[in-house]
């Protein structure tokens, strides 16, 4: 594509090379530009979609063979063991009328050889498949922003499915942490016989419940490092840590307070979302759609597929030159001493009259499809129009509910707060301290999953309105 993205590319693998320099019981920290950096550089998809271009270029070279002229050359030899004979009337040299005399034609040595050269003056077909070769060519670059678009956008919502897995990890390790500091004070409260063995048996129940959670959890985060390793193209074995803390992202800011969020922060950013924007065209947002892009190319190569089928109707005419030299020499041979040489020119005129309804019916197929292009054209706008509005308003709904979360995780932390001041001034319990924290623990997690649905959505809006990061427009 541009120079931009090819610089990703060179970015890519070398972020990838330190990364593969790492032994597998090593862990590289990497953001979020690096990861779309490496999935760019190699992911399968992108991978394949960049051959496509390779081998369309090929293409072009194959369609210019036809208006290039042909030459070949060639050289024969022939030795004949026994010299041919052929039958002619025996009256020929004064035999009896109704024989047949056997004479033989030919030398012992036959040889030729030379040049021809033969040139498309018209071909109708030909000059169209230049045409078409070069627009085939396009089609495969807007295949490849397509797949760049889809491949970002997936390596986005992975990179934030890691880091709200590992807030829900987190959220668990507090309540075992919690469970397991209740039950210490519990047990030696039983000991001192100032709790029933109840409530010790309770809590160690509630404690083996939560630990298959925290278990899940565990998995959950492992699963989530693999997939966003598949997406980037990596071995899934590969350790990478991800940077990043979604419960103090500012999804109201234009920058990041938290430097580990900044590179979140960029990518977000580059394309801007208006909450609650009335003004915008929403068609003309997705004149930058790669699956738009794809299908309106793909109507340009069905037309001059169209004009192709036609010159089929058309005639077709050839120049040809033909060089040769021919030799014959009986007995040993001595290779060209008798040679002869000869030239001819020619011109072929080829009008096809009729090849039964063939070409028809091939002329009438290409019209179905073109006409099949457009339908699948404005079933595509409709569903990308569908998926903008669908984006726009679950960013709008995020936006209308960001500050309540907000308001909890306030809440919740100053109740904390509070909870430990009571605790130091001997009115409350380190019980109440740690059921504060979980509290706090909670709403940080709702609120790294709201930010995780904001991201996330506006990835999707990205993506439908054909505006995703670090793909050339």
């Amino acid at each position: 594509m541009g120079k931009k993205l090819s610089l990703i590319l060179v970015l890519g693998l070398l972020v990838f090379g330190n990364i593969a320099a790492q032994t597998t019981n090593e862990v590289k920290e990497i953001t979020l530009e690096q990861a779309i950096e490496m999935a760019l550089a190699n992911n399968p998809q992108i991978q394949r979609a960049l051959l496509a271009i390779d081998d369309a270029d090929q293409l072009v070279k194959i369609a210019y063979g036809e208006v290039f002229p042909d030459v070949t050359s060639s050289l024969t030899y022939t030795r004949n063991v026994e010299i041919p004979v052929q039958f002619v009337p025996g009256e020929f040299f004064g035999g009896a009328p109704g024989t047949l005399v056997p004479i033989a034609f030919g030398t012992d040595n036959n040889w030729q050889g030379g040049f021809t050269v033969s040139q498309n003056i018209f071909k109708g077909e030909a000059l169209v498949a230049l045409k078409s070769s070069a627009i085939f060519k396009e089609v495969q670059k807007e295949n490849f922003l397509a797949v760049s678009q889809q491949v970002i956008t997936q390596t986005r919502v992975a990179y934030y499915s890691v880091l709200v897995a590992k807030e829900q990890l987190r959220l668990q390790n507090a309540q075992i942490d919690r469970l397991e500091t209740n039950l210490r004070e519990n047990e030696a409260k039983a000991e001192a016989g100032i709790v029933d063995d109840y409530d010790v048996l309770r809590l160690r129940v509630q404690l083996s419940n939560q630990k298959p959670l925290q278990i899940e959890a565990e998995y959950a985060v492992a699963e989530a490092y693999r997939n966003l390793n598949v997406i980037m193209g990596i071995p899934v074995d590969l350790g990478i840590l991800v940077l990043g803390d979604l419960n103090t992202f500012d999804i109201f800011t234009e920058e990041a307070e938290n430097t580990e969020n900044q590179h979140i922060k960029k990518v977000d950013r580059m394309h801007p979302f208006h909450f609650k924007s009335e003004d915008q065209d929403s068609y003309s947002m997705l004149d930058n759609r790669g699956d738009l892009r794809i299908l309106d190319a793909s109507l340009s190569l069905k037309q001059k597929e169209m004009l192709a089928v036609k010159s089929r109707f058309l005639p077709t005419l050839t120049a040809s030159y033909n060089l040769q030299w021919t030799a014959a020499e009986p007995g040993t041979p001595t290779f060209f001493e008798n040679d002869a040489r000869f030239q001819t020119i020619g011109l072929n005129l080829s009008l096809p009259l009729f090849q039964g309804f063939k070409r028809v019916a091939d002329l009438d197929r290409v019209k179905i499809q073109y006409k099949d292009l457009e339908e699948q054209k404005r079933q595509t706008e409709l569903t990308a129009n569908n998926e903008m509005v669908s984006a726009t308003e679950e960013l709008n709904r995020i936006y209308e509910t960001a500050p309540a979360r907000e308001k909890a995780l306030d809440q919740a932390k100053e109740g904390y707060e509070r909870a430990k001041k009571r605790f130091e001034n001997g009115l409350g319990s380190q019980l109440e301290v740690t059921e504060a924290e979980i509290q706090v623990r909670e709403a940080e997690v709702n609120y790294a999953l709201m930010v995780f649905n904001y991201l996330t959505a506006k990835a999707q809006y990205d993506l439908a309105t054909g505006q995703v990061p670090y793909t050339d427009k």
